[in-house]
């Protein structure tokens, strides 16, 4: 059975117990930023606290019992401290795995995010569109059903970055990152066979969008970029149901927590509170192997 992982089963609007319902967004580390900043502005009267489970970082090596067992142990804690009232996996590599699981284990509604192949193959003039993601995704049997389902009749390229993610953590660590490098992971993303090009892009990991303006610049050509958070954040904002307009936390005041915390420079610390994350704890969760 195809089930929708980024509507998740059918919930209905919220009957919230709060006025100002509590939104946890989690990742792997830093590209659920992009998820956070979109969630923000489409549900204004939320708290919204973001957790990256940096200790895990990234979840791209871990098998695939070993990754959905360590997203419920991360998720036992933020539960249990956040008390959120619905849930955003803001990461495609745990999506295409965890939701299940997590929806059995906890009461709460969980968001996902997977590969937006429908909306690029609607997308597309030329019938030529590429997915770029995690190794991870690209082998998951689920984002190959995407494909047969919404895109048979398109050409699609699976182009598994091992290096994306990372580039954009270190470059929004304040570390430098080339162009060159930029462009080594994106190149096999444009494809020009039989007349037609590559035009329609879908950045099927939430740390893509991070350099989205740098992958505009080196493009060989223009294509269209399909960024999952928008969507996402309205799916939040349908299940949260009308909110109060007054913002849960005053500007900067948002909480990030993460498992690890030895990445955190100055300029991290500096770009988290350009996200609103000004408040950031430690919640040491070690990865065990």
């Amino acid at each position: 059975m195809q089930v929708d992982l980024l509507a998740g089963t059918a919930y209905a609007a919220l009957a919230m117990p709060r006025r100002q319902p509590t939104v946890l967004v989690f990742d792997s580390g830093l590209g659920g930023l992009t998820v956070l900043e979109a969630t923000a502005r489409a549900c204004a009267g939320a708290k919204i606290v973001y957790a990256a489970d940096d200790a895990g970082f990234p979840y791209g090596r871990l098998g695939e019992g070993e990754l959905v067992a360590r997203v419920m142990a991360v998720m036992e804690g933020l539960v249990a401290r956040c008390h959120p009232d619905l849930v955003v996996i803001a990461c495609n590599t745990a999506s295409t795995l965890v939701l299940p699981a997590v929806r059995a284990r906890f009461s709460i509604p969980f968001v996902g995010t997977v590969p937006a192949i429908k909306p690029a193959a609607e997308l597309t003039k030329t019938g030529r569109i590429t997915v770029l993601a995690t190794p991870g995704t690209v082998a998951r049997d689920y984002t190959r059903g995407l494909i047969a389902t919404y895109a048979g009749h398109c050409s699609v390229t699976l182009v598994g970055s091992t290096r994306l993610a990372g580039l954009a953590e270190a470059a929004l660590k304040g570390e430098p990152v080339a162009d060159e490098a930029i462009m080594a992971e994106i190149a096999p993303c444009f494809v020009e066979a039989n007349g037609a090009r590559t035009d329609v892009i879908t950045l099927s990991c939430t740390h893509y969008p991070l350099l989205l303006e740098r992958m505009k610049r080196l493009a060989p050509w223009p294509v269209g970029w399909i960024d999952p958070a928008p969507a996402i954040a309205r799916r939040v904002a349908g299940l949260l149901g009308p909110l109060a307009t007054t913002p849960a936390v005053a500007a900067g005041e948002a909480l990030a927590l993460f498992t690890d915390g030895g990445g955190l420079t100055g300029p991290l610390r500096i770009a988290l509170a350009g996200y609103g994350l000004a408040d950031v704890a430690i919640e040491p969760m070690p990865l065990v192997n």
